[in-house]
């Protein structure tokens, strides 16, 4: 069985026992980039290796280009080869619980074309809740010859963005907390507030105790946000293009498909003073 949403815990274990497939440990602070790496070599799923979001998962920044800017392909085929994937291998990837770092992962693979790729439903926190096993320090895979490319129509620019967002046809979905997206707080971003036009809908809410809601609660959960439009007429950010896959997971485990990124999200969107800002609701 190919698995390209989400996995829960004993399937997972499952697979470990017969056909174990690349298992990816995404865990990460944004506070303390340091301590999703100190977590993985204290205790991990077995067999895991590391990826960390600002060196593997993420381009240098530029200063106009986001927080979290996407890798070049090129950058990014040497990242998942030594990570050990390659065409064809089922990947899984984790972190501590909600999926908001795994499910960057999830994109990005999907952006080069391999769609056998899904995120542990709970995370770290559902496996060793439930007393499976772990392994300690660092692992080590071979080197694969990963070989995917792009997947054309999946990102939008900000030139698009300011167009979409202007198309009552379009839905711009902001995937931060609602105190954020209306700019009564902004601990990250210089700039408080939402890009003009954009509707919101908190990853959070994708979530019951840590886990995924089912398709079918997912997508009662849409609906509202959706307000009739269609995954294919859907473009997702956040506030670096992070949590935003969260959402694009959310969607695609739904049957809601279609949905793009903007990848740079808000923290590009600011860089340039002439972009459209609002605060409050939408």
């Amino acid at each position: 069985m190919r698995y390209t949403t989400l996995i829960d815990t004993q399937s997972l274990a499952g697979l470990l026992e017969t056909d174990p497939p690349v298992l990816v440990d995404c865990r990460f602070n944004l506070a303390d980039p340091d301590a999703g790496a100190q977590a993985y070599r204290e205790a991990h799923i077995p067999g895991a290796v590391y990826a960390h979001l600002d060196h593997d998962l993420s381009a240098p920044r530029t200063g106009t280009n986001g927080r979290h800017p996407l890798p070049t392909p090129d950058a990014l085929r040497v990242t998942l080869g030594r990570l050990g994937i390659a065409p064809g291998h089922q990947v899984v990837a984790y972190d501590q619980e909600s999926g908001m770092f795994a499910s960057r992962l999830w994109w990005l693979l999907r952006w080069m074309g391999h769609d056998a790729v899904a995120v542990l439903d709970g995370g770290m926190a559902a496996w060793s809740g439930e007393g499976r096993p772990d392994a300690h320090g660092d692992e080590t895979v071979v080197t694969q010859h990963f070989t995917g490319a792009p997947m054309p129509g999946l990102t939008v620019s900000a030139a698009e963005v300011d167009r979409i967002r202007r198309d009552r046809e379009m839905r711009l979905v902001d995937a931060r907390a609602p105190e954020r997206f209306r700019g009564d707080v902004e601990p990250i971003d210089p700039v408080a507030g939402h890009i003009a036009g954009a509707v919101n809908h908190p990853f959070s809410g994708n979530l019951h105790d840590g886990r995924f809601l089912s398709p079918q609660a997912l997508r009662e959960r849409w609906a509202a946000t959706l307000d009739g439009h269609d995954g294919a007429q859907v473009v997702a950010y956040c506030g670096s293009g992070v949590t935003a896959c969260h959402n694009l997971l959310a969607l695609e485990h739904a049957g809601i498909r279609g949905a793009r990124l903007y990848a740079g999200s808000w923290s590009e969107w600011i860089a340039d003073p002439t972009r459209a800002v609002a605060r409050g609701d939408a």
